[in-house]
């Protein structure tokens, strides 16, 4: 499939695209830097995905778009910015499906209490994971076949496993109450949810 992905150059993003890539997807990797993405036969677009006819240049014949945009910590607000012209941008484009990297803090934990609102929750991540959550009515708003994707409580760069358990809008933990996934396993799930649709319109979440 051509897939055009947006943020591929960070920490989720390019696990992504490595991940498209082994799988043998037609990748146009959209970055702010170039010089950041050094795979092999992909397509590198210097784009802002902050400003839709950057984006709807950049998806253009794509069959499917992923963004894993993540906005500075300090300008938190740029990722309701970039929703609304991702948006508007593969609408100009006719890219109808769309997977959205999220966050964890609008999982719940108990019915109606998501993780953000909990008081363990940390305030240094307060300010990103209230601006994930504020993405979700943009995408309920739209007319594209959308899937938001919340990682686990916790993730970081680990191993690939291929195992993993999916959720949908409940935070999903281990036997010891935990919430983890690794960078890589995110990624098998977002690329399985591209190839074999599962949660259109849905949000869902992935972790051990």
């Amino acid at each position: 499939m051509k897939v055009v992905l947006y943020g591929a150059s960070g920490m989720i993003g390019s696990r992504i695209l490595q991940e498209l890539v082994n799988r043998g997807h037609q990748v146009t990797a959209v970055v702010r830097n170039p010089e950041k993405v050094t795979i092999k036969g992909v397509t590198v677009f210097k784009g802002d995905v902050t400003d839709a006819a950057s984006v709807a240049a950049a998806a253009q014949g794509a069959g499917a778009a992923i963004s894993a945009y993540a906005p500075p910590h300090t300008q938190v607000e740029a990722l309701q910015t970039a929703t609304r012209s991702l948006l508007a941008g593969l609408e100009k484009a006719g890219v109808r499906r769309l997977i959205v990297v999220g966050g964890a803090g609008s999982l719940e934990i108990a019915p109606g209490v998501q993780l953000v609102d909990t008081p363990q929750f940390p305030e240094a991540w307060k300010g990103i994971a209230l601006a994930h959550r504020d993405v979700l009515p943009l995408l309920k708003a739209s007319s594209l076949d959308w899937s938001y994707q919340s990682p686990a409580a916790f993730i970081q760069p680990g191993e690939r496993t291929g195992k993993f358990r999916l959720g949908g809008t409940q935070l999903v933990t281990d036997a010891k109450g935990e919430s983890r996934i690794s960078a890589e396993d995110f990624a098998v799930a977002l690329v399985d949810e591209l190839e074999s649709p599962q949660h259109v319109r849905q949000q869902f979440t992935a972790a051990y």
